[in-house]
């Protein structure tokens, strides 16, 4: 490679007129010296003096060598708006100067220093600002892990830096160290740079017509019924709704009455929420995640994701997928290139639970660093989100119930505050969801997982007939995402709500049947169960008699007081739990809950609740508020976490 000029820098002080630097011998092919002189003061005696170096003739230079120091001379700055009357002015000009003054620096520097990744720095002498950035950063490179984690953690804790040092190592730094300053809780953002332009549509095409050719691109193969029957219908229904064909309106454990009220209204959806929707399902496997990328995928979620920034509902499902796509270690190169992993470290600081929680996941799953697990989809760490030096000694688990949610039904008592809108900053009064805030805070030491399923009543089951799951396929469903989320590795409590309980207990039951899965029984310390059917509800044969407001599911009948499943999973869960040391603790609600304006009910009573095993503690909530506290010192969350800091107080303690 030829380089017809080569420029290099020499810093010479004012106070010392003898000090200069050696100009090497084949140097003295020189035959124009061009001087450029700009004085800055530095504590008010130092004074640097920039010397260009222009050569006539051409020098010749390893290849080899460039290539490895070209990102040293490349620095990213903000775009210049290409009007001129914007760009005048004493202060543009000299942010002008200083910055091609930087860029000369950094030019000679990495050919003084040669290869600061091979060499130690201390053959040259500089003030440490200048060094301090290529020092990490080829800490943050070398083979001992535990170096790299040291080097990412102070690029993390770096908070005055100048601009181009943050954007030095976002060009510079490699995916590894990338994906662990997006896990950093304090990191900076300017350590990211923005994602790449994105391509442009096809002539003659929209982003619902590119989604949808993406989507029909997929293979028909590996697919259950119903998510056969979810493709074919989110590729012919255009922008129409599908509306909720079967199953109930309200249900079992659930967190709100979305229909109740408004019997025979069904809010439409847009084309790209049923292609979403499908390629959540698509995602889930490996071989159609490589068809997804292959076909632009990865872009085309990005610009919907950028576009519907006032939509929850469309983001939530485009980073399920992205996030299903990282369990997949041989797509990350492509996600990080793609600019996800900016678009994530800015989602993870968000004061929303969801969008944090969803970065949360995909993280997680692209750290392959400090992250051994993987976070299937539904599975969510609620604390620790981000690295932490912490160690974490034990794991509690929340399961919901039918219609709920992995955080609306973990989420404080609506207050008076929370309806009328008002910012409440005290987080030890309201919170969105307690165990993030609260339980993280009191019992820093564990890893709270929240789990999410598909309910038969959820907006996903509502439009496929095919889909009937019961209480057994859901528990082995779940069992084996926690089991690669690592659950079982540690001592555990599994806290659930409503049929989350039967959940728990098959779960249990079912483990105990495999090798694989004795870590599971081994490590159970405890449980605790608000308002769980244990002998069935009144709700199933209720739901009969309105059989135009509550239409039963599968689900729905297995809670019936009759039910043959429910006295089964009773029965063997006794004869399982009798040899074992669980610690078991029940709650039950003693208001009935009112579903809608015209039905009030005592979905689970005392006498349904009692487990047969541990306390029994009526509260006097309805069925949607036993889970969740009004505030910090309520009893409900007082006696909870009293329970778990007793049951696990061994662990914590080691």
């Amino acid at each position: 490679m030829a380089l017809a000029a080569y420029c290099a820098v020499c810093c010479r002080s004012v106070a010392s007129s003898t000090a200069s630097l050696r100009i090497p011998t084949r140097w003295t092919e020189i035959r124009n010296l061009i001087k450029f002189t700009g004085s800055l003061i530095l504590g008010g005696s130092l004074f640097l003096t920039y010397e260009v170096l222009a050569l006539k003739k051409s020098l010749t230079l390893d290849t080899q060598v460039v290539e490895r120091e070209k990102m040293k001379s490349y620095i990213y700055l903000h775009g210049v708006s290409l009007d001129k009357r914007e760009n005048l002015g004493f202060f543009y000009q000299a942010r002008k100067e200083l910055h091609k003054a930087v860029r000369k620096v950094l030019a000679v520097s990495a050919k003084i220093f040669r290869n600061p990744f091979a060499e130690p720095f201390s053959t040259v002498d500089v003030e440490d600002h200048e060094c301090a950035v290529w020092l990490l950063l080829r800490k943050s490179r070398l083979d001992d892990k535990a170096a790299r984690l040291e080097a990412v953690q102070e690029l993390s804790e770096a908070h005055h830096w100048q601009e181009y040092q943050y954007r030095i190592v976002a060009q510079a730094c490699d995916a590894r160290t990338l994906i662990g300053l997006a896990r950093s809780k304090e990191t900076d953002l300017r350590f990211f740079l923005p994602p790449p332009p994105l391509p442009s549509l096809k002539e003659d095409s929209s982003l619902e017509e590119e989604l949808r050719q993406l989507l029909a691109s997929l293979p028909q193969t590996e697919l259950d019924e119903c998510i056969r029957y979810f493709t074919t219908s989110a590729l012919s229904e255009s922008s129409q709704s599908l509306a909720a064909q079967k199953g109930g309106l309200w249900c079992f454990g659930g967190n709100g009455l979305p229909y109740a009220e408004s019997f025979g209204e069904v809010p439409s959806a847009s084309v790209e929420m049923f292609c979403l929707e499908a390629m959540v399902k698509h995602s889930e496997i490996a071989t159609h995640c490589d068809k997804i990328e292959a076909n632009g995928g990865l872009q085309l979620l990005q610009r919907l994701y950028q576009l519907h920034k006032d939509c929850p509902k469309v983001q939530r499902n485009i980073l399920r997928i992205v996030g299903n796509m990282a369990l997949n270690e041989h797509l990350h190169p492509t996600i990080v290139r793609s600019g996800w992993v900016s678009l994530m470290a800015e989602a993870l600081k968000s004061c929303h639970i969801m969008e944090a929680s969803h970065a949360a996941r995909t993280l997680a799953n692209l750290d392959r660093e400090t992250v051994q697990e993987k976070y299937q989809d539904g599975v969510y760490v609620l604390h620790p989100q981000c690295r932490t030096s912490q160690p974490i000694k034990a794991d509690v688990l929340f399961i919901h119930g039918l219609m709920g949610a992995a955080f609306k039904t973990w989420r404080q008592q609506d207050s008076e505050q929370a309806i009328i809108g008002k910012a409440v900053e005290d987080e030890d009064r309201y919170t969105t969801c307690w165990p993030k805030t609260w339980l993280a805070k009191d019992c820093p030491a564990l890893r709270i997982i929240s789990v999410e399923y598909d309910t038969s009543l959820s907006d996903w089951r509502a439009r496929c007939p095919m889909e009937r799951k019961s209480i057994a396929f859901r528990s082995n469903e779940l069992l084996r995402k926690l089991r690669a989320a690592g659950v079982g590795d540690r001592p555990m409590i599994w806290v659930s709500h409503s049929m989350g309980g039967l959940l728990v207990k098959k779960m249990l039951v079912e483990a105990a049947k495999k090798p694989e899965m004795r870590t599971v029984i081994n490590n159970t310390r405890g449980m605790i169960f608000y308002s769980v059917p244990h002998h069935g509800s009144h709700l199933a044969e209720y739901s009969v008699n309105i059989r135009y407001l509550l239409f039963p599911s599968l689900e729905v009948k297995e809670l019936s007081k009759d039910s043959p499943a429910l006295k089964t999973l009773q029965d063997d869960f006794l004869e399982f739990a009798k040899d074992k040391n669980f610690q078991v603790l029940n709650f039950v609600e003693t208001l009935p809950t009112y579903i809608g304006s015209m039905i009030k009910l005592h979905v689970v009573p005392v006498e349904s609740a009692d487990l047969g095993i541990g306390d029994l503690i009526p509260v006097d909530v309805n069925h949607l508020n036993i889970c969740k506290p009004k505030k910090k010192d309520a009893f409900l969350y007082q006696r909870t976490l009293q329970f778990i800091r007793e049951t696990l107080a061994k662990d914590l303690e080691n």
